[in-house]
């Protein structure tokens, strides 16, 4: 099983989006048993406490599931359980560099690099803007679940 892991400032708006997000797109590409997402902060900031409501609110418009949540610090045992970790910004990609010593076994990306559109996911937390947030993380995870189902097909042959 493939583990993502999705982080971001605080895990209260992003990376627990995209969380949700992954998960019902592997859900309903039947590949639950194939892949897993969860979601980490680089700051202890917001440890305890839940999703965003705005995040929550965007989620549940868009028909989301979504489960518990409390937000976490990302730890060295998650950077060694993942197989790619996904920052939502350059301050992402800095601090997960600096906690898991320059990123030794390569697994730290941007989410939105693995879109048409690469660069950074807006931080809604300041723009206020959750709908641009929600549509740059879907597009972004639409096509990581597309490339790493083209993956696994290409080891099987």
């Amino acid at each position: 099983m493939k583990t993502v892991l999705f982080v971001c400032h605080g895990n209260i708006c992003r990376s627990p989006m995209a969380m949700f997000i992954f998960r019902e797109l592997v859900r309903r590409a039947g590949k639950e048993n194939e892949l897993r997402a969860f979601s980490r902060a680089t700051s202890t900031e917001e440890t305890g406490n839940g999703l965003y409501p705005e995040a929550l609110s965007e989620l549940r418009r868009r028909k989301i599931p979504v489960g518990p949540h409390a937000a976490m610090r990302m730890s060295p045992e998650d950077y060694r359980e993942s197989d790619l970790v996904f920052g939502m910004d350059d301050a992402n990609i800095r601090n997960l560099k600096r906690m898991t010593g320059g990123d030794p076994e390569n697994k730290i990306r941007r989410l939105r690099d693995e879109s048409a559109h690469p660069g950074e996911v807006d931080d809604p937390w300041y723009t206020g803007d959750f709908e641009t947030a929600y549509r740059q993380i879907y597009e972004s995870c639409e096509a990581l679940l597309r490339r790493l189902t083209r993956e696994e097909a290409e080891c099987r042959r």
